[in-house]
């Protein structure tokens, strides 16, 4: 029974000195540290409630119990052990010091959390291959190569630096050499060095945690190059004809060995050395002189122009233009000249400049800005040179229709009418249209038209055509209908309206006399050249205004002009007289044959002899009559409208090309072209 009781006792005792006490523990526990080779590295350890024995172990080996770690002669334990202070000194730190330590309380079961020594080893001072002096040619790409030496740790960084300041941008290439050991790696530096680079020092460092300000080796470049070449030319302004002298100066290293001389990169013949002298001419400007120079290394040139000064010369004329209204159109005039010409644009006839340089761009154009267009260069300092060249403008509009002037007729005779039109690009179609139908072209009933080239108008205008309606046989309607010419090309249409005006007096026997024309039933004319003559002059009737009133007779029979276009071309008055043939009783009308040629061949009108322009150009007579047209000057001024707007068709007219159009007024500014 006692034997049973000693040991309950024992535990409870214990039991009661748990409760009376802290149980031991740790107050400090060592942590990872980093310590240079050589020094010495301290571990600290501290346990509270403890009085048993504390040992240290290294990578799990045990260093033993007591403070001076016998066998381990630079291992030590200090601190107050009776304050429970066991800490692990190791100096001097070698590389194989490098484990991971534990602190144990052996009696309590305690140990602490491994703490990890790492020994760092600084670099040593790097070698760079070649060196300390090392030869380079310039403009050759070179690799410098940068070692480390000894065994660093942790892997140490290689840098390059020159006057102390560190080489960026340029390519550094770093390589370890053995991979997973702390063996030396490679830096390799590329560069292209140049003659400044002679005498340059460069310095490659080897840089590390164990020592950040790190180790230097410095190397010395030294430079072969070659020649770096400098060219002169005084004067280097000059006239044509002054003479120039060129002066080539190098610095080279090993020394120049030669020169040569080029002019526009032909040689210059029997030039030698440093010095050349030339007369100067134009071609100087645009062929530059060179000198080059040779050394051992290599050779090297320099170029230079002379500002050589001459008048303005045309290199490039202006190209006629052809533009829809609205879009933008330019011109393009190329001058040479030294001090560069100054080119002026104007419109021909006019004064007002508008524009400079070698391009003229005009903005969204409308018909008023169709003319030729001047591009002037002043002559230069010398006088000489300068002038002016010029284009035609061509605006493509839609057509422009004019309904022209015809004599009277007599009822049951002959008649004809008359539309000139002007349109960029030519007219599709021009059509005549009345009640009862439309003619394009031939012949229909008592109808025939017929359409022929006219004078050219004013600059820019486009091409022009005059379409004449023949009727045989007029009838009462004809003097009360209106007939109409319409005009359609890509960009619109135009039209004009005309009236037939009625002779009252004479017989049908008389104008039968009177009006024979070639290809009648007989085959001749009934009158001669001076009949003809007073029968233009019976021609002339009461003037037959179109619906705009375009046109206007004085007393003396000349005519004057209002807009007949409204807000296009100013159009003189024309009075037009042609004889024509007829079939009796208003039969099928057969056109003559042409006066000028076979069948087909175009036949121009002449306005001149009836609008007293001098001098005449009649191109268009027949046997009995002609037709004439207005002289190309008689278009001298041009108009634009405000807007295009549709065409006003009167109530009943069909569409195009059946219709006409009347031209509608807008205010308008005129415009001299």
């Amino acid at each position: 029974t006692l034997r049973m009781r000693v040991p309950a006792l024992l535990i409870l005792l214990i039991c009661f000195r748990g409760r009376a006490g802290p149980s031991p523990h740790f107050l400090q526990q060592p942590e990872d540290l980093v310590v240079l080779l050589g020094e010495e590295a301290r571990l600290p350890c501290a346990l509270g409630a403890y009085w048993g024995l504390v040992q240290w172990t290294k990578s799990g080996l045990a260093l033993g119990g007591q403070r001076d770690l016998p066998g381990w002669s630079r291992y030590w334990i200090s601190g107050n052990a009776a304050k429970g202070q066991h800490d692990l000194h190791i100096r001097p730190v070698e590389l194989e010091d490098e484990a991971s330590y534990e602190c144990q309380a052996t009696q309590a079961g305690l140990r602490s959390r491994p703490a990890q020594l790492h020994v760092l080893v600084p670099p040593e001072a790097p070698q760079v291959l070649g060196g300390p002096s090392v030869s380079l040619v310039a403009g050759i790409p070179v690799n410098l190569t940068c070692r480390s030496r000894g065994d660093a740790r942790p892997t140490p960084e290689l840098l390059w630096f020159r006057d102390g300041v560190r080489l960026d941008g340029i390519t550094i290439h770093q390589t370890v050499l053995k991979e997973g050991t702390p063996e030396s790696v490679e830096s390799t530096l590329t560069l292209t060095p140049s003659s400044h680079d002679d005498g340059a020092t460069l310095v490659c460092r080897a840089r590390s945690q164990a020592l950040p300000t790190g180790r230097d080796t410095a190397i010395t470049l030294s430079l072969q190059y070659p020649p770096e070449v400098t060219l002169s030319a005084a004067p280097h302004t000059v006239q044509v004809g002054e003479k120039v002298t060129f002066l080539c100066h190098a610095t080279a290293q090993p020394p120049v060995t030669g020169y040569r001389w080029a002019k526009g990169g032909s040689p210059v013949l029997g030039a030698r050395g440093p010095r050349l002298e030339v007369v100067a001419d134009a071609s100087f400007l645009t062929e530059p002189v060179s000198c080059e120079v040779s050394n051992a290394v290599g050779s090297a040139n320099r170029t230079t122009a002379l500002d050589v000064l001459f008048g303005p010369i045309l290199q490039a004329k202006p190209e006629p233009v052809s533009v829809d209204v609205g879009e933008d159109a330019s011109f393009i005039c190329a001058w040479r000249g030294n001090p560069l010409p100054r080119v002026t644009w104007t419109r021909r006839g006019g004064a007002q400049v508008l524009g400079s340089g070698p391009t003229l761009r005009l903005p969204s154009v409308g018909p008023e800005d169709a003319g030729d267009y001047v591009c002037r260069a002043e002559p230069g300092l010398s006088g000489l040179g300068g002038g002016a060249a010029e284009a035609r403008l061509t605006v493509n509009a839609p057509p422009v229709v004019t309904a022209l002037h015809s004599a009277p007729a007599f009822l049951r005779g002959p008649a004809r009418l008359q539309c000139l039109v002007f349109a960029s690009p030519a007219p599709d179609a021009v059509v005549w249209s009345w009640d009862e139908g439309f003619l394009e072209a031939g012949s229909r009933g008592r109808f025939l038209v017929e359409t022929f080239p006219a004078p050219e108008g004013h600059e820019g205008q486009g091409p022009g055509l005059i379409s004449v309606l023949h009727i045989s046989g007029t009838q009462e309607s004809d003097f009360s209908r209106s007939f109409n010419c319409s005009a359609r090309n890509r960009l619109g249409e135009g039209g004009a309206r005309a009236s037939l005006g009625r002779r009252a007096s004479a017989s049908f026997l008389e104008q039968k006399n009177l009006m024979r024309i070639p290809g009648s039933s007989d085959g001749s004319s009934s009158r001669g050249p001076e009949e003809e003559e007073t029968g233009s002059g019976e021609d002339r009737g009461p003037i037959v205004n179109t619906d705009h009133s375009d046109l206007v007779l004085e007393e003396e029979g000349a005519l004057q002009t209002k807009d007949p276009t409204n807000g296009y071309y100013k159009v003189r008055g024309v009075s037009v007289s042609l004889s024509l043939g007829e079939a009796p009783g208003g039969g099928l009308f057969l056109p003559p044959t042409s006066p000028l040629g076979p069948p087909g061949t175009p036949t121009f009108y002449d306005f001149n002899p009836h609008l007293g322009i001098v001098p005449p150009c009649r191109l268009y007579r027949a046997q009995a009559g002609y037709l004439t047209t207005p002289h190309p000057r008689a278009f001298t001024s041009y108009i634009k409208p405000t807007s295009f707007g549709p065409p006003d068709l009167a109530p009943g007219t069909p569409h195009f090309p059946y219709a006409a159009f009347p031209t509608p007024s807008h205010p308008r500014l005129q415009t001299h072209v």
